[in-house]
């Protein structure tokens, strides 16, 4: 893939990792990419690099454009090694004058690459670096969106945003920017990127957008260093993330379970048509075949969630004690809770789950459902109750 270009003299060189299927426990099912941008000015930067065992990409297509040596300045928005694994083969084959990052950025190059003598320039939040008379940068610090070292880069004259690890998406294409590609593919990957990123940093997610628009720092093009950069319409990706990071709901159930020998499962189905009564639109999201990454992104959106699963060994299933431990990691806010499950001869399952829900700071409409074995008809009117239970505080809720 030969590099793409942004605006006059501002370059995609990065790489796109069609093999990826799991990052970190996030199911990466359409690939990802490592985005690096090389501006070319009197002096010359790259922002970003990429993850190892891509370093030969980004040098061949740097070397289309110019030679790396003429490199100046290295900008490494965010030191996790998808986007600094190529970094020390970069800083051997261009000598960079400066490694611009912020003070954070500093402290973590160091602990990842054990080189205290590179050639760091820690950058304070606004100050600008002039490249030429047409390119002039600017940082805006971005700590713990997602990791304590973030920034992002903002090129004042041409008004695009390197924004590090937001607004992306893993998504490997031969396309490079949003307005090439399918927009339900697109949204559907950004909404799994917050999902499983971002979400417990909603709180200073909402901060930035508060920020950059007292700013009034007019963005033009978004160009993340995961997914498509954003030209047509960057406003879609920020609308996207005001929505998500104040917990908005759009007033739809999930009923989340795992079932041993499908009484649980029936107890779900039952549960459904309770929420089906109320006029409430559900997702049945059984933990064995739905990756716990991909029902996070329905989990952000979501105005109820209810839990299911059996006791065993007087505990959870796994998948479901592996998924609440996934999800209170992320921790979620402004929902609906409720829990249910079959149980032998103890019980504990609900318990646990309202338990989970209730850390969360979930509001739990219901004690908690169990049923002793196999249920009968008067039980699974019991989930039908539980349904219309969730789906008229849903309701309420709606018309709060």
């Amino acid at each position: 893939m030969r590099p793409v270009e942004l605006r006059k003299n501002i370059y995609w060189v990065g790489a796109v990792d069609w093999l990826t299927r799991d990052f970190h426990g996030y199911s990466t099912e359409r690939g990802t990419t490592y985005n690096a941008y090389l501006i070319v000015g009197e002096k010359v930067a790259l922002i970003d690099t990429v993850k190892s065992g891509y370093s030969h990409e980004l040098l061949h297509r740097i070397r289309t454009i110019i030679d790396p040596k003429k490199i100046d300045y290295l900008i490494v928005n965010h030191v996790e090694m998808d986007h600094s694994g190529a970094l020390p083969q970069m800083v051997r084959e261009i000598q960079p004058e400066k490694i611009i990052c912020s003070k954070m950025g500093q402290k973590t190059l160091v602990q990842h690459f054990h080189q205290p003598d590179w050639p760091y320039h820690v950058v304070a939040p606004g100050e600008e670096l002039r490249l030429g008379p047409d390119k002039t940068l600017s940082f805006l610090e971005t700590r713990m969106l997602h990791w304590p070292d973030s920034m992002f880069t903002y090129l004042k004259e041409d008004q695009i945003l390197f924004s590090s690890d937001a607004f992306g998406e893993h998504l490997a294409t031969s396309e490079r920017f949003d307005d090439e590609v399918n927009q339900d593919v697109l949204m559907h990957e950004a909404t799994k990127y917050y999902a499983n990123i971002l979400t417990l940093y909603s709180p200073l997610v909402k901060k930035l957008i508060a920020q950059v628009t007292d700013m009034h720092l007019a963005v033009k093009m978004i160009a993340p260093d995961h997914g498509v950069i954003w030209r047509k319409n960057p406003q879609k990706i920020i609308d996207a993330y005001s929505r998500w990071c104040v917990n908005e709901s759009n007033g739809k159930a999930l009923i989340i379970y795992d079932s041993m020998w499908h009484s649980t499962e029936m107890m779900a189905k039952s549960i459904a048509t309770g929420l089906q009564d109320k006029g409430i639109s559900y997702k049945l999201l059984n933990l064995q075949v739905n990756h716990h990454s991909e029902v996070m992104c329905d989990v952000l959106e979501a105005g109820a969630v209810v839990l299911g699963c059996p006791t065993l060994n007087n505990g959870m299933l796994p998948r479901m004690a592996g998924f609440l431990m996934y999800m209170r990691g992320l921790r979620p806010t402004n929902k609906i809770g409720a829990a249910f499950g079959s149980y032998g001869w103890s019980g504990e399952a609900v318990k646990l789950m309202n338990t989970a829900m209730s850390e969360m700071n979930f509001r739990l409409v219901h004690p908690g459902l169990r049923v002793q074995y196999v249920p009968e008809h008067g039980h699974l009117q019991e989930c039908v109750e539980l349904g219309h239970t969730v789906g008229q505080a849903l309701l309420d809720a709606k018309a709060a």
